[in-house]
């Protein structure tokens, strides 16, 4: 018998669109659904508590692909963090950033990763970290994402596909290479500026997101994260609509 392929989910994160969260949550959730997504990655909770998010979402049939969360809150409260993304019904607590400067200090992290690992693969939840692009060139001659995997080897990564291709990586390249520990994807596009670069809405840059979503759709990843930073003419809210569409319309192409 043929297996069955399955298609990645879709999910929002909701910096993308941290304005309207801050003025609505609940009311950003609803609008985030009716967009078409399936879920959500979150940014904070401005204020909210674990049971009212967690009806709001179950009304909703909006799932969670994630919650970022700081290194130095998982150090401040690692069993109260537990708890709440438990009730809100996240299964992944996704470390958004580090910047370390040195071996040592990736070190200590890495020392750290390992000790709250299985605390929270106990909790029957998944400990994994969002790259940018300072984790390839921070240090020369160390990739801290390659030594965390070695020191780590229960870390799971939300690969941010953007950061990547901007530290100079060959993406595809990199994401076969480490595609055991890839959970899921962040998806975002860029537009070229005079001496840099900045996000835009999905289709609208030079980033192949063909191949990133076929890579995701190959290899059975529960998750593609859209996410946006910059915004050019469109809205964030509005970008987040037009974006879901882009990537839905892209998945059923591979």
């Amino acid at each position: 018998m043929r297996s069955i392929k399955m298609e990645p989910m879709i999910s929002l994160q909701l910096w993308s669109v941290q304005e309207a969260c801050e003025e609505d949550f609940l009311g950003t959730l609803t609008k985030v659904k009716e967009f078409g997504y399936d879920g959500v990655e979150f940014a904070g909770y401005y204020g909210l508590d674990a049971d009212v998010i967690k009806e709001h979402l179950d009304k909703l049939g909006l799932k969670v692909s994630g919650s970022h969360i700081a290194a130095g809150k998982l150090k401040e409260d690692l069993a109260g963090t537990i708890e709440f993304e438990k009730k809100i019904g996240n299964n992944t607590i996704i470390i958004p950033w580090i910047e370390s400067g040195s071996k040592d200090k990736w070190e200590e992290n890495f020392a750290f990763f390992n000790e709250i690992q299985p605390v929270i693969e106990s909790a029957g939840m998944l400990l994994s970290y969002h790259n940018h692009s300072h984790e390839f060139t921070e240090i020369t001659n160390f990739s801290a994402l390659e030594e965390m995997l070695k020191s780590v080897p229960k870390m799971k990564l939300e690969v941010d596909t953007y950061w990547v291709n901007f530290a100079g990586e060959d993406t595809l390249e990199w994401l076969e290479n480490y595609k055991k520990y890839i959970d899921c994807l962040h998806i975002k596009d860029a537009i070229k500026l005079e001496n840099d670069f900045e996000s835009t809405e999905l289709g609208k840059g030079i980033l192949p997101l063909k191949d990133y979503a076929k890579f995701g759709a190959d290899n059975q990843l529960r998750w593609l994260v859209i996410e946006q930073e910059a915004f050019q003419e469109l809205l964030p809210m509005e970008s987040a609509a037009y974006n879901q569409k882009v990537l839905r319309t892209i998945l059923k192409e591979v």
